[in-house]
């Protein structure tokens, strides 16, 4: 039996330590993952409660298969998407400028955050689940309900993209 299935266990005989054991486990790699994706700590804050919101409202239906992280991600993927749908109806004077990446120096975050920011949507979905988050090329295809083949082609697209992307920053 792994970690998450007996925290979950515990959180399910309402074990108040095992909710804050599980909630410390995983959100800071949920909030990093939505400030990755979103660009504004504050929103991703937000986005990374609602993820944990949305697990805990439906624990009791949970079906333990796997990590529990893996669907952390997915409820936070979700989150991010629905918000980024929403910030597109915005003006484009009222976004926030990304730039939160808390991994190495400042000017490297800037530049990979910006790098980041400037993929399509589906790419960056991938390239954070993958580069950043270090998760599976299986799990991420699990997580965001698309098949392997397709997990491969954006990593490789991404890596791509970035690569030039972060080479022309050099460069200047």
């Amino acid at each position: 039996m792994d970690a998450d299935f007996l925290l979950i266990q515990k959180m399910l005989a309402d074990d108040e330590d095992a909710v804050e054991a599980f909630v410390s486990r995983y959100y800071t790699p949920i909030l990093r993952f939505c400030a990755l994706r979103i660009g504004d700590r504050d929103l991703a804050e937000d986005l990374t409660q609602e993820t944990f919101e949305r697990f805990f409202r439906h624990l009791e239906s949970y079906r333990h298969q796997g990590k529990a992280g893996n669907l952390l991600y997915t409820i936070a993927a979700n989150a991010c998407r629905d918000q980024l749908r929403r910030r597109k109806e915005l003006p484009l004077e009222g976004r926030p400028e990304p730039g939160y990446d808390p991994t190495g120096a400042l000017e490297l975050r800037l530049s990979v955050g910006q790098a980041l920011s400037a993929l399509p949507e589906e790419l960056r979905e991938v390239a954070v689940l993958y580069f950043a988050r270090q998760l599976k090329q299986r799990d991420i295809a699990r997580i965001l309900g698309i098949g392997l083949p397709l997990v491969k082609y954006r990593i490789k697209r991404a890596r791509e993209l970035l690569r030039a992307r972060l080479g022309e920053e050099e460069q200047t």
